[in-house]
């Protein structure tokens, strides 16, 4: 399978080239998908590879993208914030996709998803979403998972001298949390009240992730009380969810919600 050559599109006033592939898809396949990764994650994962995959063999549209201070998009990580990835994710998918989409957020990505859903009824674009896969959603991470679970000498370095690193499970380069990043966070919290997707709305979760306790998915699940929710608990799944069973099921969810 050919994999799409990188392209670049200028967003935002300072005008950042995020990196992007675009799969064309066929206008009978119906709906196209769009991929938000994760916190420090990039479009050319496991899952984000195995959707392309799938999509270039049953002709259907695939969008994937990277944000800014992630994979080939590069700059700096540590200005990094939830705002700002929101606004590349939501300039994206106005720019490079067509009509409905199935919109696949993993962990941060999740958070996001969300968020632009809110942005795109804002704007009166609700028919551009035909739904919402969100896999090991981290909402509200800066605030109800990470910020709890910092040491205190971890939140002073946050506080006084604006980040503070911590080595990564998942790569050999660290995770920066930003003073900024957590701010941010805050102005963008969901679990707050009922959260509105504006389409059918499909959970995969690992029972034992780490990162994304399965509780936080139950709290997630009795937020989106106006929209059609499923939740599918995966009994041996960790975070990533990247096993051949793990991405099978992903791609079973997308064609399902595709149809």
């Amino acid at each position: 399978m050919k994999v799409e050559e990188p392209q670049f599109r200028p967003v935002g006033r300072d005008g950042r080239r995020i990196a992007f592939r675009r799969r064309a898809g066929l206008p009978s396949r119906g709906p196209g998908v769009v991929w938000l990764g994760g916190f420090k994650s990039d479009m050319d994962g496991a899952k984000a590879s195995a959707l392309d995959a799938h999509c270039a063999a049953t002709g259907r549209a695939f969008l994937r993208f990277d944000y800014s201070g992630h994979g080939l998009t590069g700059g700096d990580f540590a200005l990094g914030t939830i705002s700002r990835w929101l606004d590349e994710a939501k300039a994206m998918i106005l720019a490079e996709s067509e009509g409905p989409q199935v919109i696949v957020g993993s962990s941060m990505g999740g958070w996001l998803a969300l968020l632009v859903a809110r942005e795109l009824a804002a704007l009166g674009q609700t028919a551009r979403l035909k739904g919402l896969l969100l896999i090991a959603p981290a909402v509200d991470f800066t605030e109800a998972l990470l910020w709890p679970s910092l040491p205190e000498a971890a939140r002073r370095d946050i506080e006084t001298r604006g980040q503070w690193a911590a080595p990564s499970a998942y790569g050999a380069e660290p995770y920066v949390f930003t003073r900024a990043l957590i701010e941010d966070g805050r102005t963008h919290l969901l679990l707050g009240g009922l959260i509105r997707a504006h389409a059918p709305v499909r959970v995969l979760q690992g029972r034992l992730d780490p990162d994304v306790p399965y509780a936080h998915a139950l709290r997630l699940m009795e937020r989106l009380a106006d929209d059609e929710a499923t939740l599918t608990l995966v009994r041996d799944g960790d975070h990533r969810l990247s096993r051949p069973q793990d991405l099978e099921l992903l791609t079973q969810t997308v064609d399902e919600m595709c149809r």
